[in-house]
């Protein structure tokens, strides 16, 4: 659905390529994670894939065509979710997506069962400047799967969203995923990232570090062993043992035997740790 081949984009007047090298692919129905820390190059690249920046170097084929040989209809077959998305303010949340209906030349799915499934159906005649941050957010993904295209491309879709809005737009765009959509995911939210993605790339000053499932990654930038906290006469207390080979290790099925063991917890790394320990810089910085 989307493959990308040593892509470098220079700017203008610029020496270093904001992007360098960057190779990727994405498969059809999957969720794809760019992440990185801002300047990492990560709005270079999705302004690249979406035709906004034309003068690069290297192949990016998306729906099966390299983007130099799409003409707008390119803009029908893919959804953008922006972090901070420009709407009519004076215009209604109705009015806002019946005006981009409009510019569409297919069909286009009911506004109304979309307003209703981010939780905006009862504010939908209310003016865009009445919307909080939140719900300006959820009004932008709802403009974004209008037309049902292909692929999406999602900015900080959870930004500015409380635990249940936020859930409730993961849920949605795991549907989606459901439905065969394609989608590439920028955030620096680890929760949208441990719930949706299923593969994830690390970008630092415009190289692209490592390409991994997130599971996989924090298994092998972490440590293999578990620690059990557990309770004795002294009070609460940990250890740590090997995890190969567990099962045979004598001192831990005594522990298991004879304490109040309270949890088990493996060491992988978080998805933080995984950024710091390629990169040497924090995945949040900056963000």
């Amino acid at each position: 659905m989307m493959e990308v081949k040593d892509l470098n984009y220079v700017y203008p007047k610029v020496d270093a390529p904001a992007v360098r090298d960057v190779s990727f692919a994405v498969s059809p129905g999957e969720i794809f994670g760019l992440l990185g820390p801002s300047g990492a190059g990560k709005s270079t690249a999705q302004r690249v894939l979406t035709r906004q920046y034309r003068r690069y170097r290297g192949q990016v084929v998306v729906l099966g065509r390299e983007l130099k040989s799409w003409d707008h209809s390119f803009y029908e077959r893919i959804g953008v979710g922006f972090e901070v998305p420009n709407h009519f303010l004076r215009l209604s949340g109705r009015e806002n997506l019946a005006f981009f209906a409009s510019l569409y030349g297919g069909a286009t799915r009911d506004p109304d069962e979309l307003l209703e499934r981010v939780g905006l159906g009862d504010v939908g005649d209310l003016r865009v400047s009445e919307y909080s941050k939140g719900m300006k957010t959820r009004l932008g993904l709802v403009r974004a799967l209008l037309h049902d295209p292909d692929v999406l491309f999602l900015d900080e879709p959870t930004a500015g969203l409380d635990p249940t809005n936020a859930r409730v737009l993961r849920e949605l765009v795991r549907e989606e995923r459901a439905l065969g959509k394609t989608i590439l995911l920028t955030t620096h939210n680890m929760i949208d990232v441990e719930e949706l993605c299923d593969r994830v790339g690390f970008l630092v000053a415009g190289a692209m570090s490592v390409v991994d499932r997130p599971d996989a990654l924090k298994a092998r930038f972490g440590q293999r062993v578990v620690r059990v906290c557990y309770r004795d006469q002294a009070g609460p207390a940990s250890a740590v043992f090997p995890l190969d080979d567990l099962g045979q290790d004598a001192d831990f099925v005594d522990l298991l035997r004879t304490r109040h063991v309270d949890s088990l917890h493996s060491q992988e790394a978080t998805l933080d740790g995984v950024f710091m320990e390629v990169t040497g810089a924090s995945l949040t910085a900056g963000a």
